[in-house]
């Protein structure tokens, strides 16, 4: 991973995510059936994949920077462009190292989160 980004991004319903103790590990919604937790790296990647699968989905959506370095469950880059990690298990929220609104047009276009800066 050292010349691939630190951080990457994740997606997830906030009332989803909110259901989760500070100490418990974090999984998605379809964890169950996909057996990974999707990321991207990027922050104009992640707006895109975001506009792709959520744009119609009006809930409140939180985004989640993770430290690839922090995260304790393997990580797997499985796409030709690695942009795209899959976390294989539960995300530790320690790794979790900021977690924000994720920003909408009023038509519900996602838009860029600012790329995380060193925490």
């Amino acid at each position: 991973m050292n010349d691939k980004p630190r951080y990457t991004f994740h997606y997830t319903p906030a009332e989803h995510f909110l259901t989760f103790g500070p100490s418990e590990g974090y999984t998605p919604p379809h964890f169950a059936e996909e057996g990974f937790i999707h990321c991207t790296d990027g922050a104009g990647n992640m707006a895109a994949v975001a506009n792709r699968f959520y744009k119609d989905d009006p809930r409140d959506f939180l985004v989640l920077y993770i430290d690839k370095t922090r995260v304790k469950s393997p990580i797997k880059y499985e796409d030709p462009g690695e942009i795209y990690p899959h976390i294989y298990g539960p995300l530790n929220q320690d790794a979790i190292v900021d977690k924000r609104p994720a920003s909408r047009e009023p038509d519900g276009t996602f838009m860029v989160m600012p790329e995380p800066t060193a925490f």
